[in-house]
């Protein structure tokens, strides 16, 4: 059978698929069909844009023209030409957390229904998107008709079915052209709690993938030419299976990976009785940049019972400060080794014009202190279905706060995000390891490779997939300006 994979990203809480990462649904779904005999393309939704939109011509920008992100991330595949083969089309789509993405658009229902009814073949539907999907904050999940396709399947494998088949998976690279981060899952499910907003413990009950599964896939993945890794793909890295020794493996197994980085930490894990040792690991086999994401959501006591999270924001500050102590050394790309950041959402339960109050008192006792936080998200959550906050207020405090969202938010971002770029940053540091990734007009933005790297824009059009050092120069509210120090 000829089965065609149509990428069209995901981003979940626990796990990201948007472009420079290449996320484990198509990855396993290649090596599924792959062990079982079956001819199986991978496509992405930027080949299938190319296709209808653009009927194969993609142009350079100008100029005066930014980068058209929509068709940046091909295939080494042709959507028509593939697509005229297919018996089976697996659709993988769905957002679940709302992001901003330099290189790349996740699809949405809206747009990719229409660009699939003519195209003849046995369609199923997968991903996020068979619990809900949503690319913008503060709204609830899209509302299309899917009859289009034959079936909407979720294809979660256990993890001992998955592991047998998981290395064929790596084959997937001979059909992209350029590097991605590979997104490794070590558990499914959430530990510690029932978050009002999150999906994770509806889709899955905790469990723990055994950790010598998780390094033979990162071995055979390494050893089909890829150097950057994520172990993203979990609610928690401190709670998965024996993260010392994974970590330990990694190392002694893959000596020239180039980025290896962790994703989603519960900060209640930190401050445990192995969280100084987890994290004095990490901060040894790990390279620089990394982060600890903490899924504080609201500093506001009341918010935080009202949506039943798991971590106070007693724990939190512990916990902030434990990471800094041991990784705010400066690592030979220029970045700190490890540094904490935090996930805060507005639209929650209760919230109220005091929450955004209690923010920032707690925002503001961080910056003083002296302490680093590498980011700070912030979004308006998103009502999916099932939830604990579908069920008990659905978009009432979104509705409510509107109007304060983005005063909010600037204020955080004038107040605590610019000084503490500038502190975690200076002017006059080098960054090595940057890649030219897009143009604005004249300018060419850049990042590191690893967990939500920082962008910065330098002056000119420089060659893009080039690897250049930058020095700082000055800061914007997120980003950084840069002037180019090398250029190979």
């Amino acid at each position: 059978m000829n089965i065609t994979i149509l990428d069209c990203y995901t981003d979940e809480a626990s796990g990201l698929g948007v472009p420079p990462y290449l996320g484990t649904y198509p990855r396993y779904l290649f090596g599924k069909f792959t062990s079982s005999g079956d001819s199986v393309n991978y496509l992405t939704i930027d080949d299938l844009r190319l296709w209808k939109q653009l009927k194969g011509v993609k142009k350079e920008p100008s100029v005066k023209e930014k980068t058209n992100i929509y068709v940046n991330n091909l295939t080494k595949n042709k959507a028509e030409e593939t697509l005229l083969k297919t018996d089976l089309l697996i659709v993988i789509l769905g957002v679940h957390v709302p992001g901003k993405y330099l290189t790349a658009v996740p699809g949405t229902l809206k747009e990719v229904l229409p660009m699939l009814k003519d195209i003849k073949c046995e369609k199923i539907l997968t991903g996020p998107a068979v619990f809900g999907t949503q690319l913008e904050g503060g709204k609830s999940f899209e509302k299309e008709d899917l009859s289009l396709f034959n079936e909407v399947k979720d294809y979660t494998y256990a993890f001992d079915e998955l592991d047998k088949y998981v290395v064929e998976g790596a084959g997937i690279l001979n059909q992209i052209p350029d590097k991605r981060v590979i997104e490794i899952e070590t558990s499914r499910g959430c530990k510690f709690g029932k978050c009002s907003f999150c999906t994770e413990s509806i889709k899955n009950k905790f469990c723990n993938r055994k950790m010598e599964g998780v390094l033979e896939e990162v071995v055979a993945y390494y050893n089909s030419g890829a150097r950057y890794f994520r172990i993203g793909k979990q609610a928690d890295f401190y709670a998965i299976d024996r993260p010392i020794e994974l970590l330990e493996g990694i190392n002694k197994k893959c000596p020239k990976i180039e980025v290896l980085h962790i994703d989603n930490v519960n900060p209640n894990s930190v401050v445990s009785k192995d969280g100084e040792a987890i994290t004095k690991a990490i901060v040894k086999y790990c390279t620089p940049g990394n982060i600890a994401a903490f899924g504080i959501e609201s500093f506001d006591p009341e918010v935080v019972k009202a949506n039943r999270m798991n971590t106070t924001p007693s724990v939190a500050m512990k916990a902030i400060e434990i990471i800094n102590k041991y990784g705010s050394e400066r690592g030979k790309n220029g970045m700190p080794v490890f540094l904490p950041g935090l996930n805060l959402i507005f639209g929650l339960l209760e919230e109220r014009k005091g929450t955004h109050q209690k923010n920032m008192d707690a925002l503001l006792e961080i910056l003083d202190s002296g302490l680093m936080l590498r980011r700070i998200n912030l979004r308006q959550a998103v009502v999916m279905p099932g939830t604990y906050l579908e069920e008990h207020g659905g978009n009432k405090f979104l509705r409510k706060n509107k109007k304060h969202y983005w005063k909010w938010r600037n204020e955080i971002r004038q107040k605590i995000d610019l000084p503490m770029l500038k502190r975690v940053v200076p002017v006059g540091t080098v960054l090595s390891e940057v890649y030219t990734e897009i143009y604005d007009g004249k300018t060419t933005f850049c990042r590191q490779i690893g967990t939500y790297p920082l962008i910065i824009g330098v002056k000119g059009r420089i060659p893009l997939g080039k690897k250049i050092k930058v020095k700082i120069v000055s800061h914007m509210l997120r980003s950084l300006v840069g002037e180019v120090v090398t250029l190979k």
